[in-house]
């Protein structure tokens, strides 16, 4: 990724259904602790150079510090952390992946999301898309859309609205608060 540029893509305010007239469906492809994952691109706005972040105290590690982006601010979640694994070490290829997240009351919340690299944009046919496992995954599996067929390997497709629940993370802050 070049330092200069940004990747803007828009997103829409509600989360999408898993495939549009059976066709398939676009995601960003990235790398987490060796692993691929993906994020359906409809809810991405943009992503960012990985640059310096402003801690906020008494947050649980999950919430890494804040952004300005272009003047809101914009809390950034560690991915690795909110998986329950060590923080991510910030490389050469560290990004912050802008979503937008659709609350029920109609509102959108902005995240930014700590990811190792960015990799692709990936075409997923909905026949290459298998529902998520009962077991078996080094993840929760309530966090998991599906599991998407490319290459003859399987790549973890993420439900962003319960990875990144703006209620969970907010009890997440509540406790770290009392401790």
């Amino acid at each position: 990724m070049s330092t200069a540029s940004n990747l803007a893509l828009r997103a829409p305010a509600a989360p999408m259904p898993a495939t549009v007239g059976g066709i398939g469906r676009q995601y960003l492809a990235f790398t987490l602790n060796g692993e691929v994952l993906a994020i359906d691109i409809l809810q991405i706005r943009e992503i960012i150079e990985f640059g310096t972040l402003t801690e906020v105290p008494m947050m649980p590690p999950t919430v890494r510090g804040v952004i300005n982006l272009r003047g809101a601010v914009v809390p950034v979640i560690d991915l690795s952390a909110r998986f329950g694994r060590a923080g991510t070490q910030v490389a050469r290829r560290t990004c912050i992946v802008i979503v937008e997240i659709g609350a029920d009351d109609g509102t959108t919340q902005t995240i930014g999301v700590m990811v190792d690299a960015v990799n692709e944009v990936l075409e997923i046919a909905a026949a290459d898309v298998e529902p998520a496992p009962a077991f078996g995954a080094r993840i929760r599996t309530d966090f998991i859309a599906g599991m998407g067929r490319v290459d003859g390997r399987f790549v973890v497709l993420l439900d962003v609205a319960r990875v990144f629940s703006v209620e969970e993370i907010a009890t997440l802050g509540a406790l770290a608060d009392e401790a």
